[in-house]
């Protein structure tokens, strides 16, 4: 096994830092072997081993076109006539509890 030597030095906004090490100490992951870990997988990858990309989130009423809202609204008619859907009491408790943890 090779001997590790080499230092790793990046500025980084303290609340991030202290997020993500507060969520690999949880996992027992020092942060140290997610670096290397991370660095292996560029290697073998030959790049960034994740999409660097931002999310798209829907698009509001009005950045759709008349037919993109009419298909979504489409869409949400017949979930609901599947009985797909859930009481909205129901969504808003669990997502009550989910920020409350």
């Amino acid at each position: 096994m090779a001997t590790k030597t080499a230092n790793v030095s990046a500025r980084v906004e303290p609340e991030i830092k202290e997020q993500a090490e507060q969520i690999l100490d949880n996992l027992g992951i020092p942060i140290s072997v997610l670096i290397n870990s991370l660095y292996r997988q560029i290697i073998y990858n030959n790049g960034v081993p994740f999409s660097l990309t931002m999310p798209v989130g829907p698009k509001s009423r009005e950045e759709m076109t008349a037919a993109e809202f009419d298909a979504r609204m489409e869409t949400g008619y017949q979930q609901a006539l599947a009985g797909q859907g859930r009481p909205a009491k129901d969504v808003f408790a669990d997502l009550q509890a989910r920020i409350s943890e």
